[in-house]
């Protein structure tokens, strides 16, 4: 399917979520099939020993005024591959795309890259169907060029160190193209990332990198703020002065959360941040038509945002070196907010320009829209995204936040474990602002 503008899309988009079946009912996680809970330490992993395993963590800060705490995280080794194929059609880009269904989806089906797939899907540990054009990323052909290939991060404060494979390719060859795969104009794909919930978080991160037409216009540069190797080292010197600890515990041990025996879950003691529930899933259009697993359920929804103020000529945006729990590489860059507000307690100190962005009035919003974080492993993860213009804030900052250019963070996301998976979303989406390109 070849599509010309956004209402052939959603016409598409309707038509494919119509097609297929798809059932998704809770389960306690005693009773997940494939899945068991570990004696003595409570790990819960699937007996194959593959695809992923819900964990205990112990963090600490070296700051002393920061406590140290406990929680339970996801722990998936294994390297998936997230790629989007590229082909011209009358001269424009083309992204081959796929309505694909994820069980955590609030609306089941959304918008995901040609290939999504952990190791275990593509090399069919679950002795399932083939993932579809996994070959053009894993053995590029002669008609194929690869315009970006990176390991990535993913979400720091769920995952323990878990990264994928993004990569761009562009083809001339002949595709043949399954009902479920449809071909973007890339100006619409643009248009799609301001709807609620369609483009999946793994298309997001894959956008972030997606290079600039070429011929595409040049924005008029200023002059950053501050540059390439006065950035690097108040990076590299957030990365020393952060330096968390980290060690696996048992999750039986896990202070602050217990399991609730009557609902087969696992909860916050104050029910605070997420719990890890199970599922049972049926659909008719993915490898397995059948499976269970547990996934993790945040407990509202957070707000990711980006201050976008013009210094000197150019655009920027205001980051902060930002540590999680399960960050790969101790810190990485982030958007300016970066919290759920819900998850805050009474008294305790709010993120700065938590409120300045909130409070912001609409003619300073120049983006914002909720968008969904992965369907495969969080359930009805749902985050505002928002860029602010920030005219008024003061070009003076904390020590952990910088203002970067939206051509120094492009470049930097185009190199692994920098830029976190929030911050590339909002750059996926903020390249797509007028007097916002990258100018790569």
């Amino acid at each position: 399917m070849l599509v010309e503008d956004a209402a052939g899309f959603h016409a598409w988009f309707a038509e494919r979520g119509a097609a297929h079946r798809y059932r998704i009912a809770p389960a306690p996680l005693h009773a997940l099939d494939g899945w068991e809970t570990e004696a003595g330490t409570g790990r819960i992993r699937h007996r194959s020993g593959r695809f992923f395993s819900i964990e205990g963590l112990r963090f600490q800060r070296p700051d002393p005024a920061v406590p140290a705490w406990t929680q339970p995280i996801i722990q998936q080794p294994e390297t998936g591959i997230l790629g989007i194929l590229v082909k011209r059609f009358g001269g424009v880009q083309h992204l081959l795309m796929q309505a694909k269904m994820e069980p955590g989806n609030i609306n089941t089906l959304q918008l995901s890259p040609t290939v999504q797939a952990t190791f275990s899907n593509y090399t069919r540990v679950h002795r399932g169907a083939a993932v579809r054009y996994v070959d053009h990323f894993l053995t590029p052909g002669a008609g194929d060029r690869v315009h970006y290939d990176a390991l990535q991060s993913e979400q720091g404060s769920w995952f323990l160190g878990k990264r994928n494979r993004n990569i761009v390719v562009e083809t001339t060859g002949d595709v043949p193209v399954h009902e479920d795969f449809c071909w973007v104009p890339r100006p619409v794909m643009a248009g799609l990332l301001r709807v609620d919930n369609l483009v999946n978080m793994d298309s997001r991160t894959v956008l972030a990198g997606l290079p600039d037409e070429p011929g595409a216009p040049e924005h008029p540069a200023g002059r950053p703020l501050h540059d390439t190797a006065a950035l690097l080292h108040w990076f590299t010197g957030a990365k020393v002065r952060h330096r968390p600890e980290r060690r696996l515990v048992p999750l039986g041990e896990v202070g602050g959360w217990h399991r609730d025996e009557e609902r087969g879950e696992i909860v916050h003691d104050a029910g605070r941040y997420f719990r890890i529930i199970g599922v049972d899933v049926e659909a008719d259009s993915r490898e397995v038509a059948s499976w269970s697993q547990p996934m993790l359920a945040p407990v509202g929804r957070g707000v990711i945002a980006f201050v976008s103020k013009e210094i000197q000529g150019e655009r920027h945006l205001l980051v902060q070196a930002r540590a999680e729990a399960g960050t790969f590489d101790t810190v990485e860059l982030g958007p300016t907010v970066q919290c759920n507000p819900g998850n805050l307690a009474e008294g305790a100190p709010r993120p700065p320009y938590l409120d300045a962005v909130l409070a912001a009035p609409p003619e300073q919003v120049l983006f914002d829209t909720i968008h969904s974080e992965e369907g495969g492993r969080f359930y009805h993860a749902e985050n505002r995204y928002l860029v602010v213009d920030g005219t008024r804030i003061p070009l003076e900052v904390p020590e952990d936040y910088r203002w970067m250019t939206v051509r120094q963070l492009t470049r930097a996301g185009l190199v692994g474990n920098i830029v976190d998976v929030e911050a590339r979303t909002l750059l996926a989406c903020v390249r797509t602002l007028p007097g916002h390109g990258a100018g790569r």
